[in-house]
Parts: structure tokens; sequence; C-alpha cells
């Protein structure tokens, strides 16, 4: 059976200044389900996360449920429940770990996930607590910058490139972490230059070549065609 449709894009256009980005994207993504977008660089997939968090100029449709995301600014669109972990992390270097766990509550009160709960997901952050984020290694910092968008509240959480730089055990832990969250309900739109690592995990797979979708389907799917990863994932 199908599941629960959280995010419906149609026709997605993108552009960064005249560079023409997204060509008509469509992707579906259902209640705690783990789409993985691939794609060689500037294929777009960065493109698109950023576009369906409305931080580029986007045209076609994007709707949330009932609502349409395009005429939304950025904090609206996470207030919906869309949570967004960009590739370069964003923590704030001089806040520590948990001060920068409570900026990604959605108001004074917490919500479903509290810090407590980030804590069990990320042994590792409370321990280190009232560190700064600064002195965070490249893995601590990734788990810092998924805890705060899970406080947040989020039912569909967008990540990209998660597992770049960092070493092949917390590439191990990152798999893991991402199953736990499906298994907890929370979709994930998931960005991802390892193969796979998103195949491993995802329950879709998305290709992107050239601002458009060029296949969408099982991770099965994608192993059983290497024509697809000899054309459009292959350096």
């Amino acid at each position: 059976m199908m599941s629960e449709t959280l995010l419906d894009i149609r026709n997605a256009q993108a552009w960064y200044g005249r560079a023409h980005v997204l060509r008509g994207v469509d992707l579906r993504i259902g209640a705690g389900e783990i789409v993985a977008v691939l794609g060689r660089n500037g294929a777009g997939r960065s493109t698109l996360a950023r576009a369906i968090m409305g931080l580029v100029r986007r045209e076609g449709t994007f709707l949330w449920r009932w609502r349409d995301l395009v005429t939304l600014k950025t904090f609206e669109i996470a207030r919906l429940g869309i949570g967004y972990v960009p590739e370069s992390r964003d923590v704030f270097p001089n806040l520590s770990v948990e001060q920068n766990l409570l900026l990604g509550q959605k108001g004074a009160r917490p919500g479903r996930w509290r810090k407590e709960d980030v804590y069990a997901l990320f042994p590792v952050l409370a321990q280190r607590a009232r560190v700064p984020a600064q002195r965070l290694s490249g893995g601590e910092q990734q788990m810092l910058a998924l805890g705060r968008a899970l406080m947040g509240d989020p039912e569909l959480i967008v990540v990209d490139e998660p597992a770049e730089g960092l070493a092949p055990q917390v590439v191990f832990q990152l798999a893991g972490l991402f199953r736990d969250l499906r298994g907890r309900g929370v979709a994930m739109l998931l960005i991802e230059q390892k193969l796979e690592l998103a195949l491993e995990v995802a329950d879709r797979a998305c290709v992107l070549g050239h601002g458009e979708v060029v296949f969408d389907g099982t991770p099965a799917d994608l192993r059983a065609r290497p024509d697809v990863q000899r054309e459009w994932l292959e350096p």
C-alpha cells in the first residue's frame, strides 16, 4: 500500500541567477519513507533541497499535504514540519551543544522531541552538552545538526550530503540512525554521493541528471540498472 503523501513535487523549476538548474522535476515522498536523491555534482540535488526550503528562485508545485510551499518563506516551511540539514551543517560554533539543540525548538515548549531524546539517540552529544560546537568533530557536528533539526518536530527531514568527509565508522552509525528515524515515523529526503549508503537505507532512489529525473525506483531496481549507474552516477 502507498503511504500517505507528505510532499508532492511537480514540474519543479529552480534557478541560481540566470542559470536554470532544475528543469521539471517530479518527486513524491510518503510518510515514514526514505527517498535518496542521487546524481553527479551539478545534477541539481542540492538545488532541489534548497528549492523545497525556499532558498532559491523556484516555480512549479511543491505541495505539502494541501498547501503549496512556493508562496511561503523558509521559516514558515520549517514550521509546517520540514527540517533541513544543509551540507555545511551550519552549527553555531560559539554556542554549546545544548544551546544549539534548544535553538531547534519551534517555541518555548518542547515538542515530541526533547533534548533528552536527542541525547539518547546520540550519547556522545550528552557527554559534550556544554562543549562549544566548534570543538566537535565533523561527525559530532553532523549529529548535532540532525539533532537540532529533530528538535523542531519534523515529519520530513531534508538531509544534504550527511556522510561528506566522515570516517567509515561514522557513516555506518549514520545508516543505523536513518533506519531508526524511519522506524519512528520520520520521513527523509536523503541527498547522498555515497551510492552504497543511499541504497542501503532508502526505500526509493531518484537519480537526477542535468536537472531532470532520469530514474525513479527501488534500490533493487537501480542495482539492476548498470546502464543508469554508468551514465548518471559513475565519475
